[in-house]
Formats: C-alpha cells, structure tokens, sequence
C-alpha cells in the first residue's frame, strides 16, 4: 500500500534552517509529481512546494519562495524540503504526498516548530 515517513523536523530559531525527508512506497515514485504539503493548528492543509516527476521543474507557494527548496531522489524514492530562513509562520505539520495526493494515504507528518 501507499505510505510515506516523514522525518527532520524539530524546533529552531528563526532564520535558522532544517531539511525534511520523505521516504515514499507502494507506488511509481519516478512517475509521481511529489509535494511537501502543510498544517498549522486549527488550519486547512496547504500545498508547500511540488516537484515534477522527471525533469524536476518546481513550484513553491508564494510565501516560501526564496527559503524553501524541494528536491527528489528517484533511485531512493525520497523527496526533500531544504528550508531556510525559517520564520515563526511556518511552524506546522509537514507531511508529503503526491500530487494529486492519495487520499487517505497521509503519513505521521513531521513537526516544525519555529520559536525563539
């Protein structure tokens, strides 16, 4: 079955930087546009930035272009968030997916924790 874990997540201070990893399965990785989405408590789940399956192009939300950076690894089905500059909004849940996601197929997330 599909699955992903999530994991490099953890609280910094702002400006400071963490990298995400997402190990995905049960699916074709090389064929999947993969995105790292997003949740804060008490908010709707948002799209962070996406990367396309083969020539890697990528699309960032606005408020993140600039700091964040999604790469993939086809070999490894692991798809990354480089993120610097990390400002205190971005603290949430980040959890990776396809694009379109697989609907009830979510990992564990990874906590992202940005406070002085």
């Amino acid at each position: 079955q599909v699955q992903f874990v999530e994991s490099g997540g953890g609280l910094v201070q702002p400006g400071g930087s963490l990298r995400l990893s997402c190990a995905a399965s049960g699916f074709t990785f090389s064929s999947a546009i993969m995105t790292w989405y997003r949740q804060a408590p008490g908010k709707e789940r948002e799209l962070v930035a996406s990367v396309s399956a083969t020539i890697g192009s990528t699309t960032y939300k606005d408020s993140v272009k600039g700091r964040f950076t999604i790469s993939r690894d086809n070999a490894r089905n692991t798809v990354y968030l480089q993120m610097n500059s990390l400002k205190p909004e971005d603290t949430a849940a980040y959890y990776c997916n396809r694009y379109p996601p697989f609907k009830g197929s979510w990992g564990q997330g990874t906590q992202v924790t940005v406070s002085s």
